[in-house]
């Protein structure tokens, strides 16, 4: 970790591919938001840099600004299939702030090394000089990636593509 980005690793006993098809859709990250702020998702899963979706959010969940249930909009800025995802984020704040969530995949022994990061190293001025972030700590991003464990586990891909309960 640097002042402007944090980086969290973990292996995923599970193909690229399975990881992927959770980060790619909208409801896979609401099923592995370990920060308690995405409540549901509008979109279908993203193919290209571009893609964007909308992601309900709940701040209270941080218990650090009163904003109560609010709406984002997640823009695809990154898209390598398998392999790297990542995205801003765009909401009701003026000016935008700037920072980018993401996930690269490496194939390894015994599945898949996932890292998270979260880089706000390009923010907003207004916003470094407001001295909050991180806004999500490492330990979130760290959860986060257990969850995506769990899910994919889970059989999250098959069972949200088909409807069909996973194993």
């Amino acid at each position: 970790m640097n002042d402007d980005r944090i980086e969290v690793r973990r292996l995923i006993p599970a193909a690229p591919d399975r990881v992927f098809a959770v980060l790619r859709d909208p409801q896979g990250h609401v099923a592995i938001d370990a920060s308690g702020m995405l409540m549901d998702a509008d979109g279908d899963p993203v193919a290209a840099v571009g893609d964007s979706f909308v992601v309900h959010m709940d701040r209270e969940a941080l218990g650090d600004l009163p904003l109560g249930h609010y709406d984002v909009t997640v823009t695809i800025a990154t898209y390598v299939p398998d392999r790297e995802i990542a995205w801003t984020i765009l909401g009701r704040i003026r000016p935008q702030i700037g920072h980018v969530y993401g996930y690269r995949l490496e194939p390894a022994d015994g599945g898949t090394l996932v890292t998270s990061y979260y880089d706000w190293s390009n923010i907003h001025p207004q916003w470094r000089e407001a001295g909050i972030f991180p806004v999500v700590p490492e330990s979130s991003l760290r959860a986060t990636l257990g969850v995506l464990d769990r899910t994919v586990r889970r059989g999250y891909p098959r069972a949200a593509a088909t409807g069909a309960p996973a194993d």
